[in-house]
């Protein structure tokens, strides 16, 4: 729907028996201000629904309430339907950073251990449940390293090589390693758990982000946004943050590493944990799908366009291994 009017924003505040006067517009959240206060009133898809309050409920059982609470409407329901969209209401926090920067990514982290390891519980999984995920798994990766490497004999072939064909044979090498430490740690993992019969999950938060992270007048910080909230394994909550974060000019994220090292120093991985948490992230899935898209475009490709993906995707895979390097203490992917 288009934004609020001051009219819909009244309507809608009515509904949680509040008095409204003013808001402001604040990506996806209004900053409303009521008689009785300021709110944060977020829209979200009706087709996402509010299941996620379930998880909320379960965290706050569990003794954990570093989370912005969800206010239910005057009829007890925790998400109002409103002219086809779905909102939700809750207090406003100020969000006022006074420390230095990085600082509030360790609060957060540390926060984030917290939560999984109050809502961790260890959950029966068939060995024929373990043994289908790796072997597919496994499978999978394969058919991607033939893939590379038949895409590697056909640049070679051409007499005058395309730009994206050269960068690419400049970079085989170093996907190829990429891709077969995660398949060793693939391996690492089975080996580890084939017998085993049970695996570790929590809630994940689903999109944890610094902007999801916000700080009380005490300046405590409280998680928000749980809509992707789901049971999963504790890296599930990692893996998206370390991808969003290592999309950028190559460098040395040792501020990253130290995140994710906070998090290991509060709720700390088992080792068959680390081997699939490094598996995936080392997996160089997004250079991979670039080549796969150019060669399967044909006529259609757009050299420039799909030269900078690449370099793009490339830098990626480089920061990824630098953190996996630091992370896993040196094991490089060779």
């Amino acid at each position: 729907m288009a934004d609020l009017s001051q009219q819909d924003m009244k309507n809608i505040m009515q509904l949680y028996g509040l008095k409204a006067n003013f808001m402001e517009r604040y990506g996806k959240a209004y900053k409303i201000y009521a008689d009785q206060g300021v709110f944060a009133l977020k829209k979200i898809p009706p087709q996402t629904g509010m299941g996620f309050i379930r998880h909320i409920q379960f965290l706050y059982q569990r003794g954990y309430n570093r989370i912005i609470p969800v206010y239910p409407a005057l009829d007890g329901r925790y998400g109002v339907l409103y002219n086809g969209t779905l909102f939700y209401l809750m207090p406003w926090l100020p969000n006022e950073e006074k420390e230095e920067r990085g600082e509030k990514h360790k609060k957060m982290f540390r926060e984030l251990a917290r939560l999984h390891g109050l809502s961790v519980k260890e959950v029966e999984i068939s060995k024929d449940t373990r043994r289908k995920h790796y072997e597919e798994t496994l499978a999978r990766w394969e058919q991607q390293q033939d893939f590379l490497e038949e895409f590697l004999e056909r640049c070679e072939e051409q007499t005058y090589m395309s730009p994206f064909a050269l960068l690419y044979c400049t970079f085989y090498k170093e996907i190829s390693q990429a891709l077969k430490f995660s398949v060793r740690q693939l391996e690492e993992w089975y080996d580890q758990t084939k017998e085993a019969a049970k695996a570790r999950t929590v809630t994940v938060h689903g999109k944890i982000s610094t902007e999801h992270f916000l700080y009380d007048e005490r300046g405590l910080g409280y998680f928000a946004n749980f809509e992707q909230a789901e049971t999963a394994a504790p890296f599930y909550d990692l893996l998206p943050f370390l991808s969003r974060t290592l999309h950028a000019y190559p460098k040395r994220f040792d501020e990253c590493v130290e995140w994710v090292k906070t998090y290991f120093s509060y709720f700390p991985l088992r080792e068959d944990e680390k081997c699939l948490f490094f598996s995936y992230l080392a997996h160089p899935a997004p250079i991979i799908q670039i080549v796969e898209s150019y060669f399967a475009d044909g006529a259609n490709r757009h050299e420039a366009k799909t030269v900078a993906k690449l370099q793009e995707k490339y830098w990626l895979l480089k920061n990824t291994e630098y953190v996996v390097m630091q992370l896993s203490q040196g094991a490089a992917p060779a």
